[in-house]
């Protein structure tokens, strides 16, 4: 097995870096892939049929505009106010997520030895949200079940087996409010998880 595709566990960056990308910051804008385009999707096509990963997560955060800030004759138009949630599966499981990543050389640093020569950076494959949690937002990460794992993760499988990508099965998600803490990437901890506090 050639040294490249060995399976690993490594903590990447968020937001893929194409290999052929002169400018890394087109990863802010690569942060999810939608999965009906990214087959063919230049920036992701080539992750797609070599380079996919198992993303695990205890959950993620989904922002619902649902609700209006009031707005008054003297103030600006009225917009919606991002609510955010944490969805999670119920049972406390783990969850793997599809994802692509791709390994970006940094011509700036001649060394390719050196600290950050290479960036290893990542995207999450998306859908339709299914189920209730389509009120919070349309998109949702794609799941990887268990026996998928393995041909999901195979590198010489071009097409990943029908069955390997699948939405959350209905009702295994659940979602509460939380703080507008977790708009900020400056703020991290368990307290972010916290549910707000229901009236009454």
């Amino acid at each position: 097995m050639d040294r490249h595709d060995e399976r690993q566990l490594r903590v990447v960056t968020w937001g893929l870096i194409p290999s052929w990308a002169k400018d890394p910051a087109i990863g802010n804008r690569l942060v999810n892939a939608r999965l009906e385009s990214a087959a063919e999707k230049p920036s992701f096509r080539r992750a797609f049929a070599r380079r996919r990963a198992l993303i695990p997560a205890d959950g993620y955060f989904e922002w619902y505009a649902g609700s209006v800030d009031s707005g008054s004759a003297d103030s600006k138009p009225a917009r919606p106010k991002k609510q955010p949630f944490y969805i999670h599966p119920g049972d406390g499981s783990l969850m793997a997520m599809a994802g692509l990543y791709e390994i970006w050389r940094d011509r700036e640093i001649p060394d390719e030895d050196a600290p950050g020569a290479f960036r290893w950076t990542c995207t999450v494959l998306t859908t339709s949200a299914t189920d209730d949690l389509g009120r919070i937002h349309d998109r949702m990460p794609l799941l990887v079940p268990a026996e998928f794992h393995d041909g999901w993760l195979d590198p010489d499988v071009v097409a990943p087996p029908s069955g390997a990508l699948v939405p959350a099965s209905p009702g295994l998600l659940q979602a509460y409010p939380v703080s507008t803490l977790v708009n900020s990437v400056r703020n991290n901890g368990p307290q972010l998880l916290d549910p707000l506090p229901t009236d009454g």
